[in-house]
C-alpha cells in the first residue's frame, strides 16, 4: 500500500472521490461532512446540517453537487461552490445507508433501514420509485456503471439486482399523465417502474455491500459471515462463482479495482485485503492496530482508493505507476506490461525488445522500480522490491530479436539498488552490510567496497562513481580511490537526474528539488507543495520537471516558473527544443509541444546575452503581469517599460528605471497630483531643476516651489512667490518667502499687520530699522520688550546659493543597452513624441513648446476684484494664470539624446555580499540582516527567544561600520569595516566583517565569573556566565581547535549557570529545609572548578549536618576530604562531621537524592534524572530536562527550545556545512 494522504477525525462512514479535481468527501459519524484536497493535504470545507451520523455520500459526475444521507432520515443535495445545501428529500422512515447519483440521468438512488430503496429525480425533487422486497435493513444500493440496473445488499442475507429499464423509458418518453398511477399507490405498493431481476442467495449472515464490476457481468459482495463472494450474471440468471475467505470479522465493504484485475475488501477485523480477481487468491493484507474499517471508495478515473476507519481515513494506491525507464542517446528503454521496450525519439518508433520477469504475474508491488542500461554491451539491469529488493540482468539482442513471449533466463541477485558504473561493471547495494558489491556481466563478484555512511540507495554518478543517498544527505563516492568526492545535505532523495555533460545534477525529493554541480556543490533549492514526479535537463542548462499538475522550469539561479498545466501526471524522459518526450502512467510515449520563449528569455537576461534578449523582444509575444513583475524584480524595469500599455504602470517603471523622459510623458497623460509629486521627487534626485519646477507647479505646491527657488538661487521668482502669497492672503507663506529673501522690512510689516508688535519691534531694532522701532515703541507704551544684554546679535539672512538657477551638474552617461534599440522598435507607436523631442530644450526634461508655454507666463499682482473672481471659480487658482517667468535651463547638444542621464545601476552593498558569502550568524548580524540571523540561529541552535540577543545584534551591526560626514547637507556615509584588512588587499574582493565580539573577551568574562563565584556574589556571577552563553552564538573563530574551545566554554558556562540558579533558589526557600538540602546537594554535582566544588561541598555538608541528615553530611565531608582541601579549617570541619556521623549514621529526613546512582539535574524543575531515565536536551547549551519540558524555553541559556532539532554550533569558516 502506498499511502498518499491520511486524516485524523471522527469515524468515517462514507467516502466519495471527485471525478476531475483532487477532492474527496468524507462523511463522519459525528454528522459532519468534510471536503478534503488529498493532493495538497488540506481541508477545503465542512458541511454541518445533518443531525446524527452521515453514512451515504456521493459526488455528481459533472455538476458542482454532492448528495448525502444520514440517520436523520434526510437526503440532502449540496452545491459545494455555493457552500450550502440546496434542498432536502424526505420519504425514508429510518436511517439512510447509502446515496448515489446516476452517471447520466438526474437520478439518485438511496438505501435505508426502512427496508426500501428509493429512486429520486433531483431536478424535479420528487421520488420516482420505491423498490420494496428486502425484509431487513438495506445496507447499500448502487447503479450499474453502464446498464439500467441497480444492485442492493441487505441484512436479510440476499443481494437483489433490479431492472430500471422501464423507468428509463418512462423518463425519456413520458406517458400520458392519465395513464400513470397516483404517487400514493407507488409509495404504498412499490414502484412499477423497477422490478427484481435476480435475487442472489448464498451468504449465511447479513450482506453489508454489493458492487458491480465496471465492465464485466460480475458482482462482488461482502457480508457478516466474513466472506467475500463473486457472482456472475447473464440475461436470464445469476449465480455464485467463488468465495474468498480470510477476513476474521464482518466484511464492511468490497469493490472491484477500476484499473487492475483485483478485488479490494475491508472489514471490522481492522484489515484491508487485496484479492486476485482471476485466480481468486489473497495477494496482500494491510492492517491497522486499533481501527476497524467501514467503507471503501475507488476513484472513477485513477488508481486511487480510499478507506474510512474509526479514527479517520486514508487515500492510497496499491502499486507504483511510474514506469521504469533509462534514456540512452536518442532512445529510451522502458518496461511496459512485463516487456522491455525501446522508443526512438528521431523516428518516434516504438519496438518491443524482450520479455522480462514472468509474463502474467500480477503480484502487487513487484513491478520494476528502476532500470539501468549499458549501451556498449546492450545490457539491462531491472530492479524491483521482490524479496525485499532484487535485480535481474538481461542481455538485449543486437538485432532486436527476442520479440516473442519466451524470455531468456535472467541472471538474478538480491540488493536494494543496482546500477551500471562502467561498460561491463555494475554495482549492487547490500543494505544489511552497508557495502557495494561490484559485479561483471557474468554476475560474478569482482570486488566489495564498504560505504562511508548508512546508504538507502545508489545512483550512477559518472564512470566508477556512485551517488549514495541517506535519509538526510547525499554523497558522491569514488569506488576506485574509496574517497568521498562530494557531500550535500538533502533529505529523502528519490530520483537523480544528470545533465548530458554530467556537469549538473538534480536531486528530486517528494516535495523539493536540489540543484548541484558534479561535486555536489549546492546551487539552489526550491520547494513544491505538490509532489514532484520527474525531471530532465534541456540543452541550455535549464532543468524542466513535472509535478502532479504542471510542467515547470528552474533556471540556474533558482527562479521557477510554470510552462504547462497537465491533466494527468507524466514522466519526462528527454527534451528536444520545444518538444518534451515523456511517458504516462500507461507506459505510452507522448511528445508534448511547449513554448520555451519565457524561460529562454529569462535565461538570456540572466546570462547577459542582450542581443538575444533584444531579438526576442522584437519577435516574441512576452507580455503579461508575471513577466513585468519578473523584470522589475531582477532589476530590468527599463525592459519591462516596453511591455506595458497601462500608463500608470509605465510611469512607475519609468520612475524606477530613472527614465525621466518616459515618466514625464506618462505623467502628462495621467495628469494626477500624486504622479506629478513622484515625478518631482525623482527629478530632484537626479538634479533636473526644470522638471522639479514644472512638477511643483502642476501640483500647485507653493511651499515646495518657494523652497526650490531658494536652493536654486532664483531670487527673482522667489520674490514673485511672495507676491502670490500676499494675493492669496497666506501670511505664513508670505513670511517664509520674506525670510528666504532676507527682506527685513517685509517681515516687520507682516509681524505688525498680524498684531505681533513686540516681535516686530525686536526684529526692527536688531536689524537697524530705528525709525520703525521708535514708532512701534510708542505704540507699545510701557510694554516695550527688553533686548537681551551681553549678547551679540546676528542677522538672520538666507545663505547665498552655490549655483544660481539651471540644473545641477548631471552625470552624463550613455544610454543603457536596451534604450536605443527599444526606442527604435516602438518608434512607429510614438511618432508624435519623437517629433516633439527633436528640438528638446533640456535633456530629459520637457519638450520645448511645453516649457516655453509654462515658463513664459508672468506672475502679476492681481487686483481685489480679480482675486474674488478667481475664488469664485471651481478648482481655485490656476498657476497657468500667474505669469511665471521662463526658467533658464541649459541647452543640450544636438546629439543630446544619445548622452542623456541614465541613473547608474547601484552596486551590490557590502552587507549583501557578507550575507551571500557566509552562513555565520554573527556576519549576518553585522550586515544588519537580522531576519536571516535569527533564521540561521534557529536552524543551527534551535534558538527561539531573541530578546537577550537584540542588543548584541545592534552592537555587531554598529561595530562593523564606520560613519563619515561629508558636508552639512549630505547624508552620513556608511563604510564597511572588514576583518583582517591590509593595504595589499584587492579592492574588488570583500573580506568578512569586523566583529566586536571575540573569543578573548569571553575569556575575560569567564575569569570575572569565577572571581564573583569565589566571593559568593552569585547574582553577579550568574550575569557573567549568562552573558557568555548569550554571546557565543555570535562569535566567529578561525581554527577547529578554537571551535572545540568554544564548545567547551558552552559546557562550563552551562554548568555554572545551572548551579548558581539552584543556589539562588535555595537561598529564597526559607521554610522548606528538605528542599534546601536537596538543592545544596545537587549543586555539588555540577561540573565546577575545584575551589568552587570544595565550597559547594562545604555548603551542602553544613546544611545537611544542621538538619541532622548525618549520612548525607558524611558523604559530602568525605568528598570534600578527597579533594585535598588547601584550607585547614575546611579539612578539620570535614573530619569532625565524619566523627559525629559515625556515632549516629542516620538521616532525620528523606531526601530526593541518591549519591550512589549517577544523575544529571533537570534545568527547569531541579530534580535528578538518573541514568536510564528518559530526558530531553537543549540543542544549544546541552542542559538536560525531564520529558515534560519538551518544547519549552530552556531555563538555563534562556534562548533555545528544549528538544528542538538543530544542526549544531557553526562559528568558524573551517567547519564544513
Amino acid at each position: 500500500m502506498l499511502t498518499k494522504f491520511e486524516t485524523k477525525s471522527n469515524r468515517v462512514k462514507g467516502l466519495s472521490f471527485h471525478a476531475k479535481r483532487p477532492w474527496i468527501l468524507a462523511s463522519l459519524h459525528s454528522g459532519v461532512i468534510q471536503l478534503w484536497d488529498y493532493r495538497m493535504g488540506t481541508l477545503i470545507d465542512r458541511f454541518e446540517e445533518h443531525e446524527g451520523p452521515v453514512r451515504g455520500i456521493h459526488f455528481h459526475k459533472s455538476q458542482p453537487l454532492f448528495v448525502s444521507g444520514g440517520d436523520d432520515y434526510k437526503i440532502k443535495v449540496w452545491n459545494y461552490k455555493l457552500h450550502r445545501c440546496l434542498f432536502t428529500l424526505l420519504g425514508h422512515l429510518d436511517y439512510i445507508r447509502t446515496t448515489q447519483f446516476h452517471h447520466e440521468y438526474p437520478w439518485i438512488v438511496s438505501a435505508s433501514d426502512d427496508q426500501t430503496i428509493r429512486l429520486w429525480n433531483w431536478q424535479s425533487r420528487t421520488c420516482l420509485s420505491v423498490l420494496t422486497g428486502h425484509n431487513h435493513y438495506v445496507m447499500c444500493a448502487s447503479f450499474h456503471p453502464k446498464e439500467d440496473l441497480v444492485v442492493s445488499a441487505s441484512l436479510d442475507q440476499t443481494i437483489r439486482v433490479w431492472d430500471i429499464g422501464a423507468l428509463k423509458k418512462k423518463s425519456v418518453s413520458p406517458a400520458d399523465d392519465g395513464l400513470r398511477l397516483p404517487q400514493m399507490s407507488t409509495d404504498l405498493f412499490g414502484g412499477i417502474d423497477a422490478v427484481v431481476k435476480y435475487v442472489l442467495e448464498g451468504h449465511d449472515r447479513g450482506v453489508n455491500w454489493a458492487y458491480f464490476h465496471p465492465t464485466l457481468p460480475l458482482i462482488v459482495s461482502g457480508a457478516d459471515d466474513r466472506q467475500v463472494k463473486i457472482w456472475r450474471m447473464n440475461d436470464t440468471k445469476a449465480w455464485e462463482v467463488d468465495t474468498l475467505r480470510g477476513h476474521m470479522n464482518n466484511v464492511s465493504c468490497v469493490l472491484f479495482h477500476s484499473r487492475q484485475d483485483v478485488i479490494v475488501s475491508n472489514s471490522e477485523d481492522k484489515s484491508i485485503r487485496v484479492w486476485d480477481a482471476t485466480k481468486r487468491t489473497l495477494l496482500q493484507t494491510f492492517r491497522r492496530e486499533h481501527d476497524r474499517f467501514w467503507i471503501l471508495a475507488a476513484h472513477p478515473e485513477m488508481s486511487l482508493l480510499a478507506a474510512g476507519h474509526d479514527s479517520g481515513m486514508i487515500v492510497f494506491k496499491l502499486e507504483r505507476e511510474r514506469p521504469a525507464f533509462s534514456v540512452s542517446g536518442d532512445s529510451v528503454l522502458y518496461v511496459k506490461e512485463r516487456f522491455l521496450r525501446s522508443f526512438d525519439y528521431s523516428t518516434q518508433r516504438d519496438s518491443q525488445l524482450i520479455p522480462i520477469g514472468q509474463p502474467g504475474s500480477n503480484s502487487l508491488n513487484q513491478a520494476p522500480l528502476t532500470l539501468s542500461y549499458s549501451p556498449t554491451e546492450n545490457a539491462v539491469l531491472v530492479c524491483s522490491d521482490v524479496d525485499g529488493g532484487s535485480y535481474e540482468f538481461y542481455m538485449v539482442p543486437k538485432d532486436g530479436s527476442g520479440r516473442g513471449d519466451s524470455g531468456q533466463d535472467a541472471k538474478k541477485g538480491s540488493g536494494a539498488s543496482a546500477v551500471f558504473i562502467a561498460r561491463n561493471r555494475f554495482a549492487v547495494l547490500e543494505k544489511t552490510t552497508n557495502q557495494v558489491v561490484v559485479k561483471n556481466l557474468r554476475n560474478e563478484i569482482v570486488k566489495k567496497c564498504p560505504l562511508p555512511m548508512a546508504t538507502d540507495a545508489i545512483f550512477y554518478a559518472g564512470t566508477g562513481n556512485l551517488l549514495c543517498k541517506a535519509e538526510d544527505r547525499a554523497i558522491i563516492f569514488d569506488l576506485q580511490q574509496r574517497i568521498v568526492v562530494g557531500d550535500l545535505p538533502s533529505s529523502s532523495v528519490r530520483f537523480v537526474v544528470w545533465s548530458q555533460d554530467m556537469e549538473n545534477v538534480a536531486l528530486l525529493s517528494k516535495h523539493s528539488i536540489v540543484i548541484a554541480d558534479k561535486k555536489l556543490a549546492h546551487r539552489c533549492t526550491f520547494h513544491e507543495t505538490i509532489r514532484v514526479k520527474s525531471g530532465a535537463w534541456d540543452d541550455n542548462g535549464i532543468f524542466l520537471y513535472t509535478t502532479l499538475t504542471h510542467i515547470k522550469y528552474c533556471l540556474p539561479n533558482g527562479d521557477v516558473g510554470i510552462i504547462k498545466t497537465l491533466d494527468a501526471p507524466v514522466y519526462i524522459t528527454k527534451i528536444y527544443g520545444n518538444t518534451i518526450f515523456c511517458l504516462d502512467r500507461d507506459g505510452k510515449n507522448r511528445p508534448i509541444i511547449i513554448d520555451s520563449t519565457e524561460y529562454i528569455f529569462k535565461l538570456s537576461l540572466l546570462r547577459k546575452k542582450y542581443d538575444q534578449v533584444m531579438n526576442m523582444i522584437k519577435n516574441s509575444d512576452l507580455c503579461g503581469q508575471a513577466m513585468i513583475a519578473y523584470l522589475q524584480q531582477k532589476g530590468f524595469p527599463q525592459v519591462a517599460l516596453y511591455f506595458v500599455k497601462d500608463e500608470k504602470l509605465r510611469f512607475d517603471l519609468a520612475i524606477e528605471s530613472g527614465n525621466i523622459e518616459k515618466a514625464l510623458e506618462s505623467a502628462k497623460k495621467i495628469d494626477k497630483k500624486d504622479h506629478w509629486y513622484k515625478l518631482g521627487v525623482e527629478a530632484l534626485r537626479q538634479g533636473n531643476a526644470g522638471i522639479v519646477e514644472y512638477a511643483y507647479q502642476k501640483t500647485k505646491n507653493l511651499e515646495r516651489l518657494s523652497f526650490h527657488y531658494l536652493i536654486t538661487g532664483n531670487l527673482e521668482k522667489l520674490s514673485k512667490m511672495m507676491k502670490i502669497a500676499e494675493v492669496k492672503n497666506d501670511v505664513m507663506a508670505q513670511f517664509h518667502d520674506a525670510l528666504y529673501l532676507g527682506d527685513i522690512q517685509e517681515r516687520v510689516k507682516l509681524l505688525e499687520t498680524a498684531g505681533h508688535l513686540p516681535l516686530a519691534y525686536i526684529t526692527a531694532s536688531l536689524h537697524g530699522l530705528h525709525d520703525v522701532a521708535e514708532r512701534l515703541a510708542s505704540e507699545l507704551g510701557n510694554n516695550v520688550p527688553a533686548l537681551p544684554e551681553g549678547r551679540k546679535a546676528s542677522l538672520l539672512l538666507p545663505p547665498s546659493p552655490v549655483a544660481c538657477a539651471g540644473d545641477w551638474p548631471l552625470l552624463m552617461v550613455s544610454k543603457g543597452i536596451f534604450e536605443g534599440v527599444l526606442d527604435n522598435t516602438i518608434k512607429d507607436a510614438d511618432e508624435d513624441y519623437e517629433e516633439g523631442a527633436e528640438d528638446a530644450n533640456w535633456g530629459e526634461a520637457l519638450e520645448v513648446g511645453e516649457v516655453d508655454h509654462i515658463h513664459d507666463i508672468e506672475f502679476t499682482v492681481v487686483e481685489e476684484d480679480d482675486v474674488n473672481k478667481e475664488n469664485d471659480e471651481e478648482g481655485g487658482w490656476e498657476l497657468e494664470d500667474l505669469n511665471l517667468p521662463s526658467a533658464e535651463t541649459p541647452k543640450t547638444a544636438p546629439n543630446g539624446r544619445s548622452s542623456i542621464f541614465i541613473a547608474p545601476t547601484p552596486g551590490m552593498p557590502v552587507s549583501q555580499i557578507w550575507v551571500q558569502k557566509s552562513s555565520l550568524a554573527a556576519e549576518h548580524a553585522a550586515s544588519g540582516n537580522f531576519e536571516t540571523t535569527m533564521r540561521l540561529l534557529n536552524r543551527q541552535l534551535g534558538i527561539q527567544n531573541f530578546a537577550p540577543l537584540n542588543p548584541l545584534f545592534i552592537d555587531l551591526q554598529l561595530g562593523s561600520h564606520s560613519y563619515l560626514r561629508a558636508f552639512s547637507s549630505a547624508p552620513v556615509i556608511s563604510i564597511a569595516v572588514e576583518r583582517g584588512w591590509n593595504e595589499s588587499a584587492s579592492p574588488n574582493v570583500r573580506g568578512p566583517p569586523s566583529l566586536v565580539f571575540n573569543f578573548s573577551r569571553l575569556d575575560d568574562r569567564l575569569r570575572a565569573g569565577y572571581k564573583a563565584t569565589t566571593a559568593g556574589k552569585f547574582s553577579e556571577a550568574l550575569k557573567h556566565f549568562l552573558s557568555i552563553l548569550h554571546t557565543i552564538p555570535l562569535i566567529v573563530v578561525e581554527t577547529r581547535k578554537e571551535v572545540d574551545e568554544v564548545k567547551q566554554l558552552i559546557t562550563i558556562a552551562k554548568e555554572y549557570v545551572l548551579g548558581l540558579q539552584m543556589e539562588l533558589k535555595r537561598r529564597e526557600l526559607k521554610g522548606d529545609p528538605v528542599r534546601q538540602q536537596e538543592l545544596a546537594a545537587y549543586f555539588t554535582h555540577c561540573n565546577l572548578q575545584l575551589p568552587h566544588l570544595r565550597l559547594a561541598l562545604l555548603n551542602a555538608m553544613t546544611v545537611c549536618y544542621k538538619a541532622q541528615n548525618l549520612i548525607s553530611a558524611a558523604n559530602f565531608a568525605q568528598r570534600l576530604r578527597d579533594t585535598n582541601p588547601t584550607n585547614e579549617n575546611h579539612d578539620r570541619t570535614a573530619r569532625q562531621v565524619l566523627q559525629a556521623a559515625e556515632k549516629n549514621m542516620k538521616d532525620a529526613t528523606q531526601l530526593n537524592y541518591d549519591f550512589r546512582n549517577p544523575f544529571v539535574v533537570c534545568g527547569a524543575t531541579y530534580v535528578p534524572i538518573y541514568r536510564g531515565q528518559r530526558d530531553v536536551t537543549c540543542p544549544y547549551c546541552t542542559a538536560r530536562f525531564v520529558p515534560s519540558q519538551q518544547g519549552q524555553l530552556c531555563t538555563v541559556c534562556d534562548l533555545a527550545t528544549v528538544g528542538a532539532d538543530a544542526a549544531g554550533l557553526y562559528c568558524s569558516p573551517s567547519q564544513k556545512r
